[in-house]
């Protein structure tokens, strides 16, 4: 027998009845289990010494002590997968599997989109998902919650094929949010639909993260890309934190967000561009969300007013409002307008009094009868609408009533904090319909027959992705290292920069660190070449780092290594311009402008150190999920990893160890954190000393620094 069996990424995935199959492969070596999946996510190690001491308290309270994690990918990471079990992956959690062989030789290169095409060919034969349910009066409500995004396309395609139906098994958990448009299925699209007969865990929630002044740098460029009234994408991750809070500032703290720019931004190149392809100033219209990842900025985004933008999926109403004709709530003479715009039709039939309905634009209790349309409080409007007498009848109805049916954000899936998931159940009302999850074909790419009303509801698209390395010439590296390991995958990156080149209006923008530390030493992540391409130099378009934005679309290649060298690391500026003048690209004769020299952390500390006085630029601007003596660690543990790697750093940390310096306040509430009494062993005596000499360090280092 041969399971061949495809569960959604991340969150969608039914932990309990995996494992179950999973084990049952593992009893019985006759059966073989080929699971298609992505991004299996399981708890972090929590390792040992200090690490362990910190980690496992806070993954206790965090995941709860019950959670399941996802035995066959504990047993990846170990490489203990047996011989009649393969899993292949189109997306790996990020950097876990670099060292494990066999789940490298498995995974799988493919665009989101193209996920559900290609498992067409292989017989799937059972699909497992995780899904809310409601209670109605007609039975059971089913959502697929957080995973809408490859099942629809799947089931879709298998018919179009003429393909067996799988087996469809959906597992119900009483945390998943219950999300609406594509999301909701029929009870019936499922042949069992199980449910727990014990108390399940929570679902898997990521920890949120510390955002630095290099994310902040950038999320403070990247933000002045976005234009009030466009379309946003963003992914995850502190530089996505960053982005969120800067656009939260550029709402609520205008003056001090434009001084922020303008502390970075010396020779005023990232407020130009600014002013062409968006804007520093408050958002009136608002944005509109096509991401094929919904998570917490998103959740921030809108309680700021800033996701507030609506997209009706109708051509007509979503040109009369991109128009300016249309605005809600309706104003007085609307029905010429809308009629004009094509909105209202000549006549009303049957179809059309559904439509109306649907977006507001007619009571639901109005009734359609031989010449009239019969509104609920007795006003009888005319059937046909070809005449000033009866749009008049018409204005008067409409004036003043609010569309409806309109999206401020539609995703694929979504994944987030424990804070997160309870705003995504808390929705009601317009909010709870404004949100749709639906299918990443829907969101990811521009195909399927509704190319004008998908490219007019994305108008002024900002793309925003985050990437490793890049290189002078245009080229991005998102998801694998030289050699081939891949660390994540490609996701939906490609389709997102694609679809800026696509659309006449959007334009794609990948952020990345200008540098980075691994084992002691400082990298640049602007290399002249590297053995691995993400995203092709011929898609070329904005590349942001903390020093700036490079606009690289349609220009040549020597202006594409001026702009990439503008916002380098001053550092390594003379080893890349060197490469560029050996391979022609840069005049002989080129000299590094003065203003790129002072590409500098130091530049950045100093050019924020008031926003963080002023408290603009907390360290976890969405929220954070440690006590306050657990924050006060997390600097002290990143300065012990720090000074751990390259043996000058560990002579200066034995340095430190002898002579760590006097007490900081917080520091025994700290040990105590940390399970540290006084006495124990040797090696208990110097894991106390460690930690003290770091949390004396880098308190010192944090006072000496901006927040």
């Amino acid at each position: 027998m041969h399971w061949r069996v495809a569960a959604p990424l991340g969150l969608g995935k039914p932990n309990a009845l995996l494992n179950a199959l999973y084990q049952r492969a593992c009893a019985d070596e006759r059966l073989s289990l080929t699971l298609f999946t992505a991004l299996s996510l399981t708890r972090p190690d929590a390792g040992d010494g200090l690490q362990a001491r910190f980690l496992k308290p806070f993954l206790s309270r965090h995941f709860g002590d019950d959670y399941v994690d996802l035995d066959y990918a504990l047993d990846m990471c170990r490489g203990r997968l047996p011989g009649n079990v393969r899993v292949h992956e189109f997306y790996l959690q990020s950097g876990a599997y670099l060292r494990a062989d066999s789940v490298q030789r498995e995974y799988i290169s493919q665009n989101y989109t193209h996920v559900a095409r290609d498992l067409v060919a292989r017989d799937i034969n059972l699909v497992v998902q995780l899904v809310a349910v409601r209670a109605s009066g007609d039975g059971v409500r089913v959502s697929l919650g957080s995973n809408p995004d490859v099942t629809l396309d799947l089931l879709d395609r298998l018919d179009a094929a003429g393909r067996p139906r799988p087996m469809l098994v959906a597992v119900a958990h009483p945390d998943m949010p219950f999300t609406g448009g594509g999301a909701e299925v029929p009870a019936s699209m499922f042949d069992l639909l199980l449910r727990e007969e014990t108390p399940q865990p929570c679902l898997f929630a990521l920890p949120r993260e510390p955002v630095d002044d290099t994310e902040y740098a950038i999320g403070i460029h990247a933000s002045g890309l976005v234009r009030d009234g466009g379309t946003l994408q963003i992914g995850i991750g502190s530089l996505s934190d960053a982005l969120v809070q800067a656009l939260t500032l550029r709402q609520r703290e205008n003056d001090r967000y434009r001084a922020m720019h303008a502390a970075l931004d010396a020779g005023g190149e990232s407020r130009a561009l600014a002013q062409s392809l968006g804007g520093l100033s408050p958002f009136e219209f608002g944005l509109y969300g096509a991401s094929e990842m919904v998570m917490d900025g998103f959740m921030q985004l809108h309680r700021a007013g800033i996701l507030g933008r609506r997209a009706y999926d109708d051509m007509a109403l979503e040109q009369a409002v991109a128009d300016g004709r249309v605005a809600s709530p309706l104003p007085p003479h609307a029905a010429d307008a809308l009629h004009e715009a094509g909105v209202l039709p000549d006549r009303i039939d049957e179809k059309q009094m559904a439509r109306l309905k649907r977006f507001g634009l007619l009571p639901f209790e109005a009734q359609l009868q031989a010449d009239d349309v019969m509104c609920p409080d007795g006003r009888r409007l005319p059937r046909r609408l070809d005449t000033s007498d009866a749009r008049v009848v018409w204005s008067r109805m409409l004036e003043g009533r609010t569309l409806r049916d309109g999206r401020y954000l539609r995703g694929a899936f979504f994944l987030g904090s424990h804070d997160f998931y309870a705003w995504l159940r808390a929705l009601d009302g317009e909010d709870w319909h404004g949100l749709d999850m639906t299918r990443v074909s829907d969101v990811n790419q521009l195909y399927g027959g509704r190319e004008k009303l998908d490219a007019l509801q994305r108008r002024h698209a900002r793309f925003f992705n985050i990437c490793m390395m890049a290189t002078p010439l245009g080229a991005v590296v998102s998801d694998a290292l030289e050699d081939g390991r891949v660390v994540s995958g490609v996701g939906g990156q490609y389709n997102f920069v694609a679809m800026a080149h696509a659309l006449d209006d959007g334009r794609s923008a990948l952020m990345l660190r200008s540098t980075r530390t691994a084992h002691g030493r400082l990298h640049a992540n602007i290399r002249w070449n590297y053995g691995h391409t993400t995203i092709p130099r011929h898609l070329r378009d904005l590349v942001i780092t903390e020093y700036g934005i490079a606009d690289l679309r349609g220009r040549s290649d020597e202006e594409c290594v001026r702009a990439m060298l503008a916002i380098s690391d001053a550092r390594f500026l003379d080893g890349l311009v060197a490469e560029a003048k050996a391979a022609g690209k840069l005049p002989r004769d080129f000299i590094v402008p003065d203003a790129w020299r002072r590409n500098t952390p130091e530049r950045l500390r100093d050019a924020l150190r008031p926003f963080h006085a002023e408290g603009l630029l907390p360290t976890f601007p969405l929220g954070c999920d440690f006590t306050e003596v657990e924050q006060r660690l997390l600097p002290a543990l990143g300065w012990l990893r720090d000074h751990a790697e390259g043996w000058g750093n560990r002579l200066r940390l034995l340095r430190a160890v002898l002579a760590p310096g006097k007490a900081v306040a917080g520091e025994a509430e700290a040990l105590q954190r940390m399970g540290f009494m006084q006495g124990g062993g040797i090696g208990e005596r110097l894991q106390r000393r460690l930690l003290q000499t770091a949390l004396r360090r880098s308190g010192r280092d944090q006072a000496s620094r901006p927040g």
